[in-house]
């Protein structure tokens, strides 16, 4: 089998809340038998030549400040829509800045209370992301969103905040490519829960169009 290529582009300078260094290393080893993932804080990888030669780009950016270049945002959008893969863990939906991008994820980022013990459920048991996950429960900030109405989305799981449940991972098609959020991530210990490895594989394999 060919070895696929993820970038996995993060911050390791200057993260406003949540820095690349430690997450890296999960991502890379729970990643390891199906990709060799290449990682960065550089936002010119998101340029389309740059872009090309990987099978899927993973954001775990951290810097709502920064918004991305018109030639960065159609090179991502140009990937997508071509057939590439992008996964969003917890803070790297702050690419949001541009609509364009916010459309292409489905939602934009809007607070969060603080981070508290948080019980997942699946909600699509029937979409191949979410084969064989349990609920599970693991301590992370209950993010709210502001949902794009234009975009065909999947809710594949839920979690409960004070009684209440909210959105917590999503998939949705754009043009030829597929795009996948997933809310935990937080920091590195949110990465080592069983559970949430095997959910951040298989949203992996199936925004990259991984066979098996």
């Amino acid at each position: 089998m060919d070895r696929k290529k993820a970038l996995l582009l993060g911050d390791y300078s200057y993260p406003e809340f949540h820095p690349l260094q430690g997450v890296d290393e999960e991502i890379s080893h729970i990643l390891q038998d199906w990709m060799t993932v290449q990682c960065s804080e550089n936002r010119k990888m998101l340029l389309k030549e740059n872009l090309a030669s990987f099978d899927l780009c993973i954001s775990y950016c951290d810097s709502r400040k920064e918004v991305l270049s018109p030639q960065q945002t159609a090179g991502l959008l140009s990937y997508v829509s071509g057939g590439g893969g992008l996964l969003v863990l917890h803070n790297g939906i702050t690419l949001q800045g541009r609509y364009e991008i916010a459309q292409l994820m489905g939602a934009r980022f809007l607070r969060h209370p603080a981070a508290a013990p948080l019980s997942f459920k699946v909600t699509e048991p029937d979409h191949p992301i979410m084969e064989g996950i349990e609920p599970f429960e693991i301590q992370e900030e209950p993010y709210r969103f502001d949902f794009d109405p234009f975009t065909e989305k999947t809710l594949l799981m839920e979690y409960e905040y004070e009684g209440q449940w909210w959105p917590a991972a999503w998939s949705l098609s754009y043009g030829l490519g597929r795009v996948v959020y997933l809310m935990p991530g937080h920091n590195q210990p949110s990465f080592q829960h069983e559970g949430y490895r095997k959910l951040l594989l298989q949203a992996a394999k199936w925004a990259g169009r991984f066979p098996g």
